[in-house]
Formats: C-alpha cells, structure tokens, sequence
C-alpha cells in the first residue's frame, strides 16, 4: 500500500518476482487491484485482462491486470438469476424493474472486481503466494471496507428473502422461509476474503516526501479505526537517497531521507524498515526488478546498469501561469505527479491576478490539501491564506452520504405507511428493506457523491471551481460516472412510474427527475470548452508517460479532452552538473518530453521545475507560481 505515485508497483513486483525466484517450485500470482495497471510496463511483458504466465529464469511467477468491468459483470451474470428472484421475492419491485438496472455499469466496479479476483485467486488454491499491487491510499482503504460492506448487502438480501415469512408472522398465517443457497455461498465468500485480509502482511511504501509520510500515517491510522483494526507489518522507505555528491538537489533529497527514517522508525515501532534507492532510472524488466529487490530485501548493492538513453535537449521558453477562464477545471493524472500542487497552483494564481473568488475541492479519497494550505481542511469549504474569497474543502464521502440517508429515511418513514387511494396501506416491510439497503456505504459512493458537490460547488457563475480530482482509474470512473447516473435516473424513473399510486414512489420520481435533469447539465457543461477545462499533470517519466497517454485516450472516449499538459519535476542542466544520478534523470526526463512534444503538438505543454522543497503556505506557493516554462 502507499500513495500514488510512491513506487507500489515496482515493489509489489521485485517483491514477487524475488518471491517466485527463491521459491521455484512454488507458483506466485501478482495481482493489481489498481483501475490504472501498470505491471505490463514495469514487467516489460504484453498482459491481457487474464492471469499470463511471467518470463523468469527459473521460479513460477502469474501476473494479472483485472479487467474490472468485465470481471463484475461476469460475476453477476452468473448469479443474475438468484439475485432477481430474491429482489422480486423481497420487494415491490418486479423483474421487469429490477433486471435493467442490474445490467447497467456502476461506480465502484474496481473494488468489487478486485474482491471477487482476490476470492478467485485463493479459492482456486493454485498459488503458494498472492501478491496484490494496490490501488492508491483512498481507494485501498475502500477495498479493505468492501468484506463489511457486501456482508451488509447479504443482510439485506436475507431480509428480502425472508419477505413473506415476516408478513405472515406480521398478520397472522404460515409461509415456509424462501430457499436461496447462494447466500451462504456468499457469506463464505466474504468470510474467507476477510480472513485474507486480515491474515495478509501488509507493506507500506512511501518515500521521504512530506506529503507521502503525513499520508502514510493517516493511512495507517485509519486502519487501527476499522473494526477489525489492520497494522503494517514492513514499510519501504523508497527512492532513498544517502549521499549528495555534492549535488544541491541530493543534498535536500539526504537530509529528507534522514529524516523520514527516524520518523518511520518512530512512528512504527517494531515494524521491518526496509530502504530503496533512487538510481535515477525507471527499474524495468526481470533483471532489474531481482537486483532491485535484493537491494531492498537484502541490503545487497544493487547489480544492474540502468540504460541511459539518448535524446535532444529540451527546448524551453518562459511562461507565465494560466489564469483560470472557465467555471470549472479539473486536474487529473496518475497517482503522485502533483496534481494537489498544481491544482492549489492554478487556484493561487487565479485568485491573485484575476481577483474572482476562487474555490478548491479536492474528491480524491486520501486528500492532501491540508498540507498544501497548512491548514485544517474539511469538507465544509474555508478560507484560505488568509483570504475570505479563496476556499477549500476536502469532499467527505461517507459524511455526504449519511446525510443524505437521513434525509431519504425521513421521507421513506412518513412514505410507507399511510392512505393509498382511501385504502389503508401498510408498508413496514418495505420501510425496514429500504432501511437495511440504505445502512451500506455503497463503493462508488465517492464517484457518484463526487458529481452531485460539483453540481452544488458550481452555482455562482462568477466563481472559479477547481477540483483536484483522484488518481488516474478513479478519476475516468467519475468522469464516466454522469452518463452512468443518466443511464440509472431513466431506468429508475420508468420503474417508478409502475408505482405512481404510492406517495413515496412519486416523491422519489420527483428527486430522481431532478438528478437526472442536473446531470444532464454538467454533461453538457464538461463537454463545453468555453466553461469548462481539464489539465493533465505528469512526470516526465517513462511509466507515468505510458499511463498519461492511456488517460488522454479514455478521455477522448468520452467526449473529453485536456488541451494542457503540466509536466512536472523537470531538472534543468544547471541543476545536475554535479550529480551522476541527477543527469541520468534529466536524459530520462528529456527523452520522455521529447515524445510528448511529437505525441502532443496540438496541445500547451508546460514545463514545472524542480523545486528543492515541497510547496506548502502561501510564500511557497508564490514562488512556485513565479516561474513557468513552455515545452517545444
């Protein structure tokens, strides 16, 4: 586990091949729970959306980038059946209403697709040993969620099954209780996974990086709150460095490195602390990932040559920051590349040259403007750096989503018992199902609850909305998730309407129309050029290169486009003079820039540099600000 961009990925696979290597005749699957895969570039080895076979020298090692849509919905295909009949069992609802919005895609399909492929994997009893290459912190944390959430929807799925044994006890007579095996099978489902869980040994990897360690231990805080709390058994200290070479950029990057291993060691006492250094190179393919984890798992020097390629020098020109001209802008890329920074950048230099109220919030489930702002940031927007008209929030998910299920649960009580018609109708099953349903945190609550703030934050047309959105996968599942919501609001309205004689089918008629209608209206919004923008934020760095180029992809997919692109981090010659390591990062650096510029001529390419320290408070955000350079 670890905040994105931190090196998860590299070290689930060291760790994995290192795992299949020792262990030859004992078959390994490295699994990847992230919607944004990248094992295939770090494996240097095509992958499809099935388990393959890894190339190793010797040792027995399975890679697998779950496809998660097609994962869920073949799990529900299989099972489509069992859940039909107990729905329509349960409640008011017929299979005609129910069967449409079961085939229909829904937020949250990663972190079930990743439950079902963990159950897959160890039921199959093939594996000596699973290594699972996480999601980002956030979406981490709301896979470990997910047993006690599905355990939630078999309590309501029993309670539907039980529906006409309740009734007949509720007024008098006998019904034999509904049969459904699936649900035990289901039960043991959750059951065995969470064990896993439980049972797992959890790595923790971070880097020396502020933002990286505060988010680590918040993570690990949140772990110890669950109801079964969950520690860290080994933390990696990644991209270490020890020594400067008198090089001005390691210097800091020691002195942060020191630091972070006495606050790791303080922090998480009599945990395993294992030490990963930056070699100034992307750690790629089977020979390097062995040496690099006997390197970490070892201590052994590290026996491999990283390849430096060649490349033009990087043609830059200064710029100045854009100034936000459209209601809303979006900052999206992979995990770790900065998009919090330059999200609170573009803000800061908004609110400063064009004097409009400016408004931030961050939708990504592990936030970190607070660290940015040095401040307390909540999901109530606040004023920051001491200027009334510039806010920030952090959307709280859960909160947003208990509110809301008080409030339905108010009109659902005063709904379901009452006169229909002159007819007394007593509805008290259907309140308590209602009620068990509206008990589980659906996963996806953070993309769909996304949607609607951003509708809300959106109603003075005078202010600029900046969201900082979350990583790569979850960010293109919120994005994709209006059309998801369209697709719902028709499907629901058309099956309320066979119950328009009931007040609280009407009532949620209402409501529903209304989403439906606001959703349309972001839809056309974020299609609009002239009111909304998307800026795409990236190192300048081989893996996070191949990921960026799949994001611009899957926006164009769906109707989307960043017209901007913020290549972060950028070394310049005068920085690296010194340093071996520093000049093996700046030709990596140039020759992904150098693809960029041909793979994006039509776009504004603008270049970040390096800064020595991290930006946090006001005078380091002007700072940063200050300088900004155009790529060509």
């Amino acid at each position: 586990m670890g905040k994105g961009g931190v090196g998860k990925t590299t070290v689930s696979t060291a760790y994995a091949v290192r795992c299949a290597m020792e262990n030859r005749t004992q078959p390994v699957l490295l699994l990847s729970t992230d919607p944004a895969h990248s094992l295939a570039d770090v494996l240097d080895q095509s992958l499809g959306e099935n388990p393959v076979k890894v190339h190793l020298p010797r040792g027995k090692l399975t890679a697998w980038q779950v496809n998660a849509e097609k994962r869920f919905h073949s799990f529900l295909n299989r099972h489509k059946e069992n859940l039909l009949a107990i729905l329509e069992n349960g409640s008011i609802f017929s299979r005609e209403d129910i069967e449409p919005l079961m085939d229909t895609a829904v937020p949250g399909m990663a972190e079930m697709a990743a439950l079902l492929a963990l159950d897959d994997a160890l039921s199959s009893g093939r594996y000596h040993q699973i290594v699972v290459d996480t999601a980002p912190f956030g979406h981490t944390l709301r896979l470990f969620e997910l047993p006690e959430h599905f355990q939630r929807f078999l309590n309501f799925l029993d309670l539907a099954a039980s529906r006409d044994q309740i009734l007949a006890q509720h007024f008098g007579g006998n019904a034999k209780p509904a049969s459904f095996p699936i649900l035990e099978q289901w039960s043991q489902m959750v059951s065995g996974v969470r064990d896993a869980l439980r049972g797992a040994e959890m790595f923790l990897v971070t880097t020396s990086e502020k933002f990286s360690l505060n988010e680590s231990l918040r993570c690990r805080d949140v772990l110890g709150q669950q109801s079964t709390p969950l520690k860290f058994s080994s933390v990696v200290l990644n991209r270490a460095i020890d020594s400067s070479a008198g090089c001005s950029v390691c210097r800091n990057r020691v002195a942060a490195t020191r630091a972070a291993r006495v606050l790791l060691k303080r922090e998480f006492p009599g945990t395993d602390l294992y030490v990963g250094e930056d070699f100034g190179a992307p750690v790629v393919g089977i020979t390097g990932l062995a040496a690099f984890a006997a390197h970490i798992f070892d201590s052994k020097p590290m026996k491999w040559t990283p390849r430096t390629p060649k490349a033009p020098e990087m043609r830059l020109f200064d710029s100045k920051w854009p100034v936000l001209k459209t209601p809303l802008t979006m900052v999206v890329g992979k995990g770790g590349v900065g998009k919090t920074t330059i999200s609170a950048a573009l803000s800061f230099n908004t609110r400063a040259k064009s004097k409009l109220p400016v408004e931030i919030c961050s939708v990504d489930p592990a936030p970190s403007l607070d660290d940015i702002f040095q401040a307390d940031i909540t999901d109530e927007a606040r004023p920051v750096l001491s200027d009334s008209e510039f806010l920030a929030s952090e959307m709280d998910s859960v909160h947003l989503f208990r509110q809301w299920v008080a409030e339905v649960k108010q009109t659902i009580d005063q709904a379901t018992t009452g006169n229909v018609s002159g007819i007394h109708v007593d509805l008290s099953f259907e309140r308590r199902l209602f009620s068990e349903l509206l008990e589980i945190v659906p996963p996806g609550v953070d993309e769909v609850l996304a949607i609607v703030h951003i509708l809300d934050l959106l109603g003075d047309s005078s202010k600029r909305v900046v969201i900082d959105m979350a990583p790569t996968g979850h960010a293109l599942d919120l994005l994709r998730t209006p059309q998801r919501i369209l697709a719902w609001t028709r499907l629901l309205l058309k099956t309320l309407a066979a119950h328009r004689t009931l007040d609280f089918a009407r009532d949620a008629g209402v409501k529903v129309a209304e989403l439906g209608q606001r959703v349309r209206e972001l839809l056309d919004l974020l299609k609009d050029p002239e009111r909304s923008c998307i800026y795409t934020v990236m190192l300048p760095e081989p893996l996070p290169d191949r990921e960026t180029e799949r994001l611009m992809h899957d926006l164009g997919e769906l109707g989307l486009s960043s017209n901007s692109l913020f290549i972060n981090r950028v070394l310049f010659a005068a920085d690296t003079e010194k340093c071996q390591r520093c000049r093996r990062t700046r030709q990596w650096q140039m020759a992904t820039t150098a693809k960029l510029s041909r793979r994006y001529s039509n776009k504004t390419i603008y270049a970040v540099r390096n800064f020595p320290a991290e930006i946090a408070g006001k005078r380091a955000l002007r700072s940063f600000t200050g300088e900004l350079w155009r790529a060509r």
